[in-house]
């Protein structure tokens, strides 16, 4: 009721909160200076007003949920900077507990009040820059005892706790025990009741990912990373030696990163402990082996998890393996066991980001809390941030005893959608079948990472499901001139780890050679259609789409994956190629840091890719710690750049003595790099000296990142899946006929599900003129972005998530959790 809702504003220098009011502003904001944005809530379907205030001559905020957040990690550094720094803008006093729950116990010099500062420069520190340790104490009642006694003397009442089930489960106990501890060491009713409840949010940071209601933890991804990196570089040794190599890897009794990594590299076998080979698997194991080589391959790749177990629920280890490879097919074999290295090494730009949209949401999550409110995860469901109660989330032990009683198939799907939908994409890739229909595959547009992951993926399933495979050299190009070719299973070998396009791509659309294109396909009997590229695939689908009216030939299925760096494709949340760019982004911004902190005072302007489209600037931004980033969807001019110098200049008086900004290459036509650079180098004489670098086409190369290999596996397996029920659903009379818009679709990620979307429906979403969708969800990236950069700026949190369970944290007929 905000008419009778009078706040207690007290001296703090600045807090937000949220409130529902009418259309006009409140009588109660009278005398105080409000920045306020308006918006409107899809949940909730009422205007909210998001207003920063600023009351001078006060001493303090008095408000139930700001005593102090607590935050001690177990996870990655750029959630513990988001939480510090998106605290201390709401006006929370933030402190760090250093050694986890040890610290807590111990208290002392182990409690101590974040700054602003004290969190910079640690984006790209992997491991935690305020220590972590097991610690027995918290195990009793005594010690729980002293951690309480330590954080009341604080005035702390909010947690915000980043680990893995163990020490999410020891944070929901403490607070439910938190009345009765305090009842022990207070005797004043008044003091019981100030410090009365314990609010607690927690983050899942482990490289497992065995926490059930979410799709990804933090640190999952860099883990994926060191294993991607090692393989790659055993590959070159084994391909030249003719060896087979097992690797083990990491998750204690969870397979996700034996499964996954041996989806991003085309592994000959997996074992992991959630579904464990049958009976006779060494036979057939070795069967396959000696097939792949029979087919030229040089090399063979096991990958086995650390807790792999047979049906018998007897250990699997490497030695095993290699002794039993080396003695039927007498291969020269290496064991290689990963261990603490995938732990290690720097966070990659999906961990970053990830971290960071947590962090935040933690705090908000901790601001809504009440009295009756229960603890909860915040978690990724897609590419949507979601609230789920913790309990439910701490699921691992069912997982184990599952595995214990031998109920394999429950154990797989109490590990979630993501893993299941996994173990189904590995399955499809490792069978055969006869022949049946003919799909072409090619790649449309500039070249983009994972594009090679994506057609060995289509040609394996396409094989798979019974159908006859076509290679298109040269995308549309190619195809009017004829470059097609039956493309088979052992063609694509060793491609998922490939950068670039081996089938070869162009930006030739296909409206001038139409006929010469249908004459191909009618030459070929080519029956389905997937076109693997960025906006000028969705154009030529959509000229082929028209050219149906003339040529039956193009009376097909046809399916579009996005893959482009710039991810500007409508329709899709994310595409192939774009974590691989950003991740190039961030790895340059990270050297140009390290150097602008060893030479005091200097900015550095960074230019990016991505045509029209502000996905690299701004989420690179994010992830690299950026102070600004400048977009074509932002409109800036010369005040918003001066703005821009005046924020540095005050930053330099700071002990960060260093300045990042980004700009996207056809952000403005005027203000240009060279312009901006200028604009700095003069404005910041005496304070701040200038450099430019312009990242161009390095942002186009290298191996795919492990996101970008499965993201461009899974969701090529799902379009062929796709493609074979509607060659099933269109054959009549001997020939296939698809003439309706849902035969002729996009296949993108929508918050939470992947669709299929007809590509005529998607022409009202686009602005062909810039080539970008008319509407870009992480534009709502972006405030986040400037927050953490220590901008004054509002931030909408009407799409913040929501509690929601376990069981109900997924659309039915969505499978967002294959893009994970």
């Amino acid at each position: 009721q905000p008419s009778s809702f009078s706040p207690s504003v007290g001296a703090a220098t600045s807090f937000v909160f949220t409130v529902r009011v009418p259309a006009n502003p409140p009588c109660w904001l009278s005398g105080h200076t409000v920045w306020a944005s308006r918006s409107v809530s899809k949940r909730l379907e009422e205007k909210t007003w998001t207003c920063r205030t600023s009351a001078p001559n006060h001493k303090r905020v008095v408000t139930h949920f700001y005593d102090g957040i607590f935050l001690f990690p177990a996870g990655m550094n750029a959630a513990v900077r988001a939480v510090v720094r998106m605290g201390i803008y709401v006006g929370a006093k933030v402190y760090l507990i250093h050694e986890g729950y040890q610290g807590m116990v111990d208290g002392g010099e182990n409690i101590k009040e974040a700054t602003w500062e004290g969190v910079s420069s640690m984006l790209q520190v992997g491991g935690t820059v305020i220590g972590s340790a097991r610690c027995k104490d918290f195990r009793s009642h005594e010690g729980r005892l002293k951690a309480a006694h330590n954080l009341v003397r604080h005035g702390i009442t909010n947690l915000c706790v980043i680990g893995g089930d163990g020490s999410l489960t020891g944070a929901n106990l403490f607070r439910e025990e938190w009345s009765g501890l305090l009842a022990e060491l207070v005797e004043q009713a008044d003091a019981v009741q100030k410090y009365s409840a314990l609010h607690i949010v927690g983050m899942v940071g482990s490289i497992d990912n065995d926490f059930c209601g979410t799709d990804m933890t933090i640190g999952t991804d860099s883990a994926l990373h060191r294993i991607i990196e090692v393989v790659d570089a055993i590959m070159t040794t084994a391909q030249s030696h003719q060896r087979t190599f097992v690797l083990e890897v990491m998750g204690r009794h969870c397979g996700y990163l034996a499964l996954v990594s041996a989806l991003a590299c085309g592994a000959d076998w997996v074992l992991i402990p959630e579904m464990p080979p049958e009976d006779g698997w060494e036979e057939k194991m070795c069967q396959k082996l000696s097939a792949n080589r029979a087919g030229m391959k040089r090399l063979n790749i096991i990958i086995v998890a650390e807790g792999a177990i047979d049906r018998n629920n007897k250990p699997i280890t490497t030695d095993y393996i290699k002794n039993l490879v080396v003695k039927n097919l007498g291969f020269d074999t290496r064991v290689t066991i990963l261990g603490h290295v995938q732990r290690g090494g720097t966070p990659s730009a999906f961990d970053r980001i990830l971290a960071s949209r947590m962090g935040v949401e933690a705090v908000l999550a901790l601001l809504e809390t009440t009295a009756n409110t229960p603890a909860c995860v915040v978690s990724l469901c897609g590419n949507q941030s979601v609230r789920v109660p913790l309990m439910e989330c701490v699921q691992t032990v069912k997982v184990q005893k599952a595995m214990d009683q031998k109920r394999f198939e429950e154990a797989v799907k109490l590990r979630g959608r993501s893993f299941e939908n996994n173990l189904k994409t590995y399955k499809l890739l490792a069978h055969r079948k006869p022949d049946n229909f003919n799909v072409a595959v090619l790649n449309v547009g500039a070249p983009a990472a994972g594009m090679n992951a994506a057609v060995r993926s289509a040609v394996r399933v396409g094989i798979s499901e019974g159908h006859k495979m076509f290679a298109v050299n040269d995308g549309f190009e190619g195809f009017y001139k004829g470059q097609i070719k039956e493309i088979k299973w052992g063609d694509v070998g060793g491609w998922t780890g490939q950068g670039g396009s081996l089938l070869g791509t162009k930006r030739t659309l296909p409206a001038k050679h139409v006929e010469k294109i249908a004459e191909q396909m009618r030459k070929h009997n080519i029956n389905a259609l997937l076109v693997i590229g960025g906006f000028e695939a969705l154009e030529c689908l959509l000229q082929l789409y028209e050219a149906r009216a003339t040529f039956e030939e193009f009376c097909i299925p046809m399916c579009m994956l996005p893959a482009t760096i710039s991810n500007n494709v409508p329709g899709t949340d994310l595409s192939i190629g774009a974590d691989t760019a950003l991740n190039a982004i961030v790895e340059t911004c990270d050297r140009i840091k390290q150097s602008a902190s060893g030479t005091k005072r200097r900015v550095f302007i960074i230019e990016t890719m991505g045509g029209y489209c502000g996905y690299l600037a701004t989420v690179g931004g994010l992830a690299a710690g950026a102070d600004a980033a400048y977009i074509y969807e932002e409109p800036f001019d010369i005040r918003d750049l001066q703005a821009n110098v005046e924020h540095l200049t005050e930053k330099m008086k700071t002990s960060i003595q260093r300045g990042l900004v980004l700009r996207n290459e056809n952000s403005s036509d005027n203000y240009t790099t060279d312009f901006i650079y200028q604009l700095y180098s003069e404005e910041g004489k005496g304070v701040f000296d200038c450099r430019k670098n312009v990242l161009g086409h390095m942002q186009q190369g290298g191996a795919p990142s492990p996101f970008d290999r499965n993201f461009g596996t899974k969701i090529s397996a799902k379009a062929m899946q796709w493609l074979s029920q509607k060659l099933v659903e269109t054959y009549r009379r001997g020939q296939v006929f698809a003439n309706t818009e849902d035969s002729c679709c996009l296949l993108g990620m929508r918050a939470r599900a992947l669709v299929f979307q007809p590509v005529v429906q998607l022409k009202d979403d686009t602005d062909f003129v810039h080539r970008i969708p008319k509407e870009q969800w992480w534009l709502k990236l972006r405030p986040l972005m400037k927050i953490l950069a220590k901008y004054k700026t509002s931030y909408d949190v009407s799409d913040s998530g929501q509690v929601e369970h376990v069981i109900h944290s997924r659309p039915k007929d969505s499978d967002a959790s294959v893009a994970m």
